[in-house]
């Protein structure tokens, strides 16, 4: 293979890759992992487990808000290095915390940087790819979600064994130096646009069935309420889905007396099948349909929550999260490619934002609920059946979704 060949979109793919394992993979999905001992050392309640969680998306939410304007001012590139640093930065912070409510406040900040990491690397589809590869593009970038549920699951009981009550602290120690490390690496090989590079996108020479360009594609009409029903779409994704990734492993430890160290495996085998979750339903977005991408993946995660909900035993319990694993991360990938479908690349990222703060509310709201119900009925049996009622909804809004063909 000649590397010089190779298009730099793909490196941009392998620099989201990057950006998505450490503000996200590391920054949020490793807090499963975390909480269990965390919240042994720290004495913390399932509602305080719930409200540390609620606090990173919070931050994750006000990074929506304020995303147009970094990247307006300091480009996509800065944007994502400062996100990562705040990241990396914070999770420091949080290794020496002794209360729940500063590791509240940092885990905030956690959640700005990975808002502005995430989405920013996100929205590079629409520049370096053309409308048939978006789909794919975005889901190659999420084998960093995956490899950072891998890397938690490997990491964390192998602390908690050797460290005991300090495990939890020197994840969160070594996780944020890993971030930091990222953003170095992504500093080097990120850039804003193909234009930069003297390049166009990724797979333009192959638009000649006469549809308009990227630059010549105007908004639809009725953009507003276009905006509003797949942000709800969104939103229903953000509620449910980090019910499971927040709750599971607890469920796994205190609620089925799993080790650990065998819960930890399990996390890492749900971040195995997670990696090409993305790469897999973008493909068949791609082929088939943005709305036939969404609906195929909710139906699975439907199925997925009424298991885990269904305290049937421990067949059924693994079912649920080899479904999960093989969904996790698809519904922000097709999300990604069906807005870089509608508009130009110019105003990809700030819609993108836009639909991104319904999922950041989903995000807020989903594990406080979740946590709380728990906490009364002492299961999270009625938590999981919260999410899969939500998903089968989320079926319902997506058959209802009209799209334009995209170019």
């Amino acid at each position: 293979m000649n590397i010089s060949k190779i298009h730099y979109a793909w490196i941009i793919i392998l620099s989201g890759i990057f950006t998505l394992f450490s503000c996200l993979g590391l920054g949020r999905f490793a807090l499963g992992m975390l909480l269990p001992s965390m919240g042994d050392d720290l004495t913390l309640s399932y509602t305080q487990m719930g409200f540390i969680s609620t606090g990173n998306f919070i931050g994750y939410l006000f990074a929506v808000l304020i995303c147009g304007q970094m990247i307006k001012r300091l480009g996509e590139r800065r944007s994502i290095v400062t996100g990562l640093l705040m990241v990396g930065i914070s999770m420091l912070f949080v290794s020496q915390s002794e209360h729940y409510l500063i590791i509240t406040a940092l885990y905030f900040i956690t959640g700005i940087g990975s808002g502005a990491a995430n989405i920013t690397a996100m929205s590079l589809v629409a520049h370096w790819f053309a409308p048939k590869y978006r789909g794919r593009a975005a889901g190659y970038m999420i084998i960093g979600n995956g490899m950072g549920i891998v890397t938690s699951g490997l990491l964390i009981p192998w602390l908690n064994q050797h460290w005991l009550q300090d495990g939890w602290r020197y994840g969160w120690g070594l996780f944020g130096i890993a971030i930091i490390v990222a953003a170095l690496i992504t500093a080097a090989l990120i850039r804003n646009n193909p234009q930069e590079l003297g390049l166009k996108a990724f797979g333009h020479q192959e638009k000649n069935d006469g549809a308009p360009g990227a630059a010549e594609k105007r908004a639809p009409a009725n953009m507003r309420r276009l905006i509003m029903h797949i942000g709800s779409i969104y939103f229903m994704f953000g509620f449910t889905y980090v019910i499971y990734a927040t709750f599971i492993v607890t469920t796994l430890v205190e609620q089925y007396q799993f080790t650990q160290a065998k819960a930890g495996f399990l996390w890492m085998a749900i971040g195995v099948l997670s990696i090409f979750s993305g790469a897999l339903f973008g493909w068949v977005s791609d082929h088939f349909g943005r709305k036939a991408g969404l609906a195929s993946v909710f139906a699975l995660q439907t199925c997925s929550y009424l298991l885990a909900a269904s305290e049937m035993g421990q067949l059924s319990l693994f079912a649920s999260m080899v479904l999960f694993g093989l969904t996790a991360f698809s519904i922000p990938a097709i999300i990604a490619a069906t807005v870089s479908d509608l508009l130009p690349p110019i105003e990809a990222g700030k819609v993108f934002g836009y639909v991104t703060f319904f999922f950041g509310i989903g995000q807020i709201t989903g594990p406080t609920i979740a946590g709380y119900l728990a906490e009364q009925s002492h299961s999270f049996s009625n938590s999981y059946l919260m999410a899969g009622i939500m998903t089968a909804a989320a079926i319902i809004l997506t058959a209802r979704l009209r799209m334009q063909r995209s170019n």
